[in-house]
C-alpha cells in the first residue's frame, strides 16, 4: 500500500529551488533511507513528510490522500526525530510520557518503560534520571523512546546517529528494525552513513542537488 505519493514537487526557499521531485512513492510497512550531500535537499523533503511545511507547487498524497499542513490530525500519525534531539528540562519519565499523556493514554508508565527497553536503556536505571544527567547517546535514545512510545504510524529520522558512538548507533539500528518488525511502523531514515543506512533499510534513495538521482532495494 502506498504511505506517500509525491507529484511534480517543487519547494523554494528566497526565491531558490531547493527541492524537485517529478515522483517519488514510499510504501507501507518498510524502511526507506534516504542518503546525499549536505544542502541536497534531505531535510526540506523530510519536513514535508512531517506536514510541518507545504510544497511550493505539487501534489502530496497520505493514503490516497491530498495532505495538508493544517491537518493536525496528521501529526498524531507521523512524528519527526531530528539530529539534536530535543528533550523537556524534566526527568526521562516525564519526557517519554509526554505524548502519551496529551494522548489521554493509560498505563503510561508502563508505555513508556517498554519504550525505553526497545532503544537498549533500563527503566530502572533511566525513568528517574534528569535530562541534563544523559549522554548525547543516551538523549537521542530517551527522543527515540518518546516517539515510539506514542506508536506512530510513520517515524521519521533525520540523521539519528549524528555524532553518536558505535553502542547508541547499533542500539538505533535495532529499535528501527523493531519498530517496524513488532509496531508496523513505517519509516524514512535520513543518514550520511551509507554502510549504516543500507543496513537498516528496505530501499535507498540517492538525493543530490535536489533532485532523486537513484533508488535502489537494500
Amino acid at each position: 500500500m502506498s504511505l506517500y505519493q509525491l507529484s511534480n514537487i517543487v519547494q523554494t526557499y528566497g526565491g531558490r529551488t531547493v527541492l524537485t521531485i517529478d515522483s517519488l512513492t514510499l510504501e507501507s510497512g518498510t524502511i526507506t533511507g534516504i542518503i546525499g550531500p549536505n544542502g541536497s535537499g534531505k531535510s526540506t523533503l523530510m519536513r514535508m513528510l512531517a506536514f510541518l511545511e507545504a510544497p511550493k507547487s505539487g501534489t502530496l498524497l497520505f493514503r490516497d490522500a491530498e495532505a495538508s499542513i493544517t491537518d493536525t490530525s496528521l501529526r498524531r500519525e507521523v512524528t519527526l526525530l531530528t539530529q539534536q534531539p530535543y528533550l523537556l528540562k524534566r526527568t526521562v519519565k516525564e519526557n517519554v510520557e509526554y505524548g502519551l499523556r496529551v494522548r489521554g493514554m493509560s498505563n503510561i508508565t508502563d508505555m513508556a518503560a517498554t519504550a525505553l527497553e526497545e532503544v537498549g536503556l533500563s527503566p530502572e536505571t533511566f525513568l528517574n534520571r534528569n535530562w541534563f544527567e544523559l549522554s548525547g547517546g543516551e538523549a537521542q535514545r530517551v527522543a527515540l523512546a518518546a516517539r515510539l512510545a506514542i506508536n506512530p504510524s510513520v517515524l521519521l529520522m533525520d540523521e539519528p546517529t549524528s555524532s553518536l558512538d558505535e553502542e547508541s548507533t547499533e542500539r538505533i539500528r535495532n529499535a528501527a528494525i523493531r519498530a517496524k518488525a513488532e509496531r508496523n511502523t513505517s519509516l524514512v531514515i535520513v543518514s550520511h552513513d551509507r554502510e549504516w543506512l543500507t543496513s537498516v533499510s528496505d530501499r535507498t534513495i540517492l538525493i543530490r542537488n535536489g533532485k532523486i538521482e537513484s533508488a535502489h532495494i537494500s
